[in-house]
């Protein structure tokens, strides 16, 4: 049985099947990610809930595995060359789980850079610019008067959101007919948007058909049903 004890995280969360792949985590858009590409490849896991109601982001556990005291993080005790691997940022872990399975990732090398990028168009556009929508619409933003702030986060996701309903035109899924981490990555966060966020009429969801089309397609798989609820709250 795999050792996780160097690990100082399994001392707030301890490990109940040490031969699994950790998650730590909250089902927020960027924590489902993980939880969904886990549900969607198989792999066997065991997800720990990392309660921001209790700041366990900032205790030392989950910081000896996260300085930057985000989640999601995984430690998976079969990591590279056996070893475990302690992981966090959202984007890299699905790329490590693509490339540990083989499996939502082209294995030609054009195709997994496209993918990469499209990936990286999340991270670096999607969510950033989502977040600050949703904190100026329905949390404390919302109570500003100066509208500029809102309007300008506003205008940037219907712009991202046009970006990307131009290039699902004919399409299935962001990559053409395979489903793979680049959709895994974004449509947790345009079904936040739309609907935690309660922003759906701000952006004008309604014209972007082509996302409004994937998203649905995205929510209906199994995977994505079980793993939007995962890790389960307390």
């Amino acid at each position: 049985m795999t050792d996780l004890s160097r690990f100082p995280v399994t001392q707030k969360w301890p490990a109940q099947h040490p031969d699994r792949l950790q998650l730590y985590s909250l089902p927020t858009p960027n924590g489902v990610k993980v939880s969904i590409m886990l549900e969607e490849t198989g792999l066997a896991y065991e997800p720990h809930l990392v309660s921001f109601e209790t700041q366990d982001q900032m205790s030392p556990e989950f910081l000896s595995l996260n300085p930057n005291n985000k989640i999601p993080a995984i430690l998976d005790p079969d990591g590279p060359g056996g070893k475990p691997l302690a992981l966090f940022e959202s984007g890299a872990i699905l790329l490590y789980l693509a490339d540990k399975t083989g499996k939502f990732i082209p294995q030609d090398a054009a195709g997994r850079y496209e993918t990469i990028q499209w990936l990286m168009f999340q991270m670096g556009g999607i969510g950033p610019m989502f977040g600050q929508l949703g904190f100026f619409n329905k949390f404390a933003g919302k109570d500003y008067e100066d509208k500029r702030p809102r309007d300008r986060y506003v205008a940037e996701s219907k712009r991202l959101l046009g970006v990307l309903d131009k290039h699902l035109a004919n399409r299935a899924w962001i990559m053409g007919d395979d489903y793979t981490i680049a959709d895994i990555a974004s449509f947790p966060w345009i079904r936040n948007l739309i609907g935690f966020y309660e922003a759906g009429d701000l952006v004008g969801f309604s014209e972007f058909k082509n996302v409004a089309r994937t998203l649905e397609a995205f929510v209906a798989r199994p995977a994505v049903v079980k793993g939007l609820g995962i890790p389960k709250r307390g």
